[in-house]
């Protein structure tokens, strides 16, 4: 029997850790859900990337679906995300004696009400489940508070195509983005993302005018606050670009941000745009509400710079302590591209794999 692996959609930066997964593990993938509660709506059309997925792929319709999973898989991963899918898919995995995984992203309690109120189910399957798999270091030490125990969660470090995001790109690419987008000459700083408030898009739109240094912020991405950094002054909204003009950009900007800040419901799992820009040997300016920043991928004064959440004036300090030293963003930023090595799909897949042997050795020790 194959694996399950739950999941809200095949994004592309997952679909190199699903093949690997498939081909190793006998994982299939079934994806709940491509609506805006699950993520971005940029990643429209779940049947679509169904369709195109390199490795077994289905989508699955609600909590039911996920309670009966575990009739069909020997063994059952399932994130903690999807509202009620979680505890669906692990009830139904205890129901048939299944193994369970639990891939857990999220290091700080939320302190919504409905995260308040689903506070007992989801400890009872941070306890219980067979094994955990975590986003980095920071929710290893989370999971392992709420456990008691580390000795069954493994950390896979997060991880983007390498191919795309590694490659080296020239001066002539670097122009051709820049004549595009119609970019100024001189120093560009870059933010890819959502522009919603969890980002901290308010306090970058505060920090911005404050920047000294000449420099043209670079925005990519849309939300709600978009019309928050349009009328800044010497920035560009780009809007959403493809994925594949992603390493132009990073290879075009002197640095990247991440200005996340932490609210009731939210705070940064990991930030993959951080790999992104580091494997493009950019450093990164990023808050201690990010995850990669806890995690230990983006590192003060070694791979970037980190300010406190919420704080435009640090914001804006940091950015021009970048701007006015290029021997400090060539120093981070060759600590970033190295830094970022480590983070690989292999490393991912096997964190996975020896999650599932535990798994299934404690499933198989469990009394009947």
């Amino acid at each position: 029997m194959a694996v399950a692996l739950l999941t809200n959609h095949p994004v592309p930066y997952r679909v190199p850790l699903f093949e690997r997964l498939a081909a190793e593990l006998g994982v299939e993938v079934l994806c709940y859900g491509g609506t805006d509660r699950f993520l971005p709506p940029w990643f429209a059309g779940l049947d679509a990337g169904l369709d195109a997925a390199p490795f077994p792929a289905r989508r699955i319709h609600g909590a039911r679906a996920a309670f009966e999973v575990a009739g069909r898989y020997e063994a059952v991963i399932a994130p903690y995300a999807g509202g009620p899918i979680l505890p669906a898919a692990y009830f139904g995995a205890r129901r048939r004696r299944r193994p369970f995984v639990l891939w857990a992203s999220v290091w700080a309690q939320p302190r919504s009400l409905t995260h308040a109120l689903a506070l007992p189910v989801t400890r009872d399957i941070y306890r219980h489940a067979d094994a955990v798999v975590a986003y980095g270091e920071h929710v290893r030490r989370f999971v392992a508070r709420i456990r008691g125990r580390d000795d069954d969660i493994f950390v896979a470090p997060q991880s983007v195509e390498p191919e795309l995001f590694r490659r080296e790109i020239g001066d002539g690419e670097i122009a051709q983005f820049r004549a595009r987008h119609g970019l100024p000459a001189g120093p560009l700083v870059l933010y890819v993302g959502r522009l919603v408030p969890e980002k901290g898009i308010d306090v970058l739109a505060r920090a911005w005018p404050a920047v000294r240094s000449p420099a043209t912020l670079v925005v990519i991405g849309d939300g709600p606050l978009g019309g928050r950094l349009g009328p800044l002054p010497r920035t560009r909204v780009l809007g959403v670009l493809a994925r594949d003009q992603l390493p132009a950009a990073y290879g075009a900007a002197s640095f990247a941000l991440l200005p996340s800040i932490p609210t009731a419901r939210f705070r940064e799992p990991w930030g993959l745009v951080c790999n992104e820009a580091m494997d493009q040997g950019r450093p990164v300016i990023a808050t201690t509400a990010v995850g990669a920043v806890a995690g230990g991928l983006v590192r003060g004064g070694e791979t970037g710079l980190v300010v406190t959440p919420g704080d435009p004036l640090a914001l804006a300090g940091a950015i021009d302590s970048l701007l006015s030293d290029e021997p400090l963003r060539a120093r981070l930023g060759a600590a970033a591209r190295h830094q970022a090595a480590a983070y690989t799909y292999e490393a991912m897949a096997d964190a996975f794999a020896r999650a599932l042997e535990v798994a299934r050795d404690a499933a198989a020790a469990r009394p009947a």
